[in-house]
């Protein structure tokens, strides 16, 4: 099992936030602004899908890691922090998916 963590990989993005297009795929996507990193997540969440569709568990398994990749570069171009979706990932998982659901309509109205 690895030790590897997503605040791991969140650290490494930040960091390549700083370095040049030319040498940082990272970069060059934060570069291009918060819409195309968003475009290329949807890209990836439409790999994840088919992915999961074809049940092939190497094909999955590495469209995942581009998913997560590129959700974290979309955080990062907004200046969201991963610990704030981790946070409340904490407190939605307070309640059944049921209810929190529920409660999130109720905020809405």
């Amino acid at each position: 099992m690895s030790n590897f963590t997503l605040a791991d990989l969140a650290a490494i993005i930040a960091r390549r936030a700083g370095a040049s297009a030319k040498d940082s795929y990272t970069k060059s996507l934060l570069d291009a602004g918060p819409a195309r990193a968003a475009k290329k997540l949807g890209e990836e969440a439409v790999e994840t899908v088919i992915a999961a569709i074809e049940g092939e568990t190497k094909a999955l398994v590495g469209e995942s890691a581009d998913l997560l990749y590129h959700l974290l570069v979309v955080l990062q171009s907004r200046g969201v922090r991963l610990d704030d979706v981790l946070s409340e990932l904490e407190r939605r998982t307070r309640q059944s998916g049921h209810e929190e659901k529920a409660a999130r309509k109720q905020d809405v109205k």
